[in-house]
């Protein structure tokens, strides 16, 4: 076929094809952009969305955090007074322990000895523990405690006795009593009466 366009017209057609072809492109890359400028915008909100829910849930967990540890310290400054409180009434009395065991030693029937005393509250009543070779002479132990002359306490207790006859120690028996002390106490560390650590006049 014999092509007679004539040449300018051909070179016209030949960039108008080329135009359209760079259009078509054109629109291409525009239409990218925007769909990667609306990808990139989401990120960019989600990602927000997502730093400021993790920064309110860690402040709220620092503040719990914070709250229990107020707490727990608090705790324990109360529980530290408590003691310190507790131990200088004992050191300010400490030199009149010596003289409580020492009567305690002396009002112990024949045939028993004391093991241990327990100290539960500052003022009020303590725990003993003796021994002793039978029953008889563990009960005569709360009789001898219980007595008024020797002024120690105003009243004691037997809570348990417990004897094995098969026991090759010289004490046979165990007996736990509990003890309040006498009013006016002169031989008990802490006086009944005393006023305590930060009290008024």
């Amino acid at each position: 076929m014999i092509n007679l366009l004539p040449p300018d017209y051909k070179e016209n057609i030949l960039y108008a094809r080329r135009n359209r072809t760079l259009f078509n492109w054109a629109i291409a890359m525009v239409v990218s952009l925007l769909i990667l400028a609306a990808v990139i915008a989401s990120g960019y909100l989600l990602l927000n969305n997502s730093m400021r829910t993790q920064s309110a849930q860690t402040e709220a967990a620092r503040q719990h955090l914070k709250e229990e540890k107020i707490d727990e310290t608090k705790g324990q400054l109360e529980e530290i007074s408590s003691n310190t409180k507790l131990i200088l009434q004992v050191l300010s009395r400490e030199i009149l322990f010596s003289k409580l065991l020492k009567q305690l030693g002396a009002s112990l029937p024949a045939g028993t000895t004391l093991q241990s005393i327990q100290i539960d509250k500052v003022q009020g009543g303590i725990t003993l523990k003796a021994l002793a070779k039978d029953v008889e002479s563990a009960t005569q132990i709360q009789v001898n405690l219980s007595d008024p002359n020797n002024k120690i306490f105003q009243k004691a207790d037997i809570e348990s006795i417990n004897c094995n006859p098969a026991s090759k120690s010289v004490y046979d028996c165990t007996v736990q009593l509990r003890a309040l002390f006498a009013k006016d106490n002169p031989y008990v560390y802490i006086s009944t009466t005393a006023k305590p650590v930060g009290g008024g006049q």
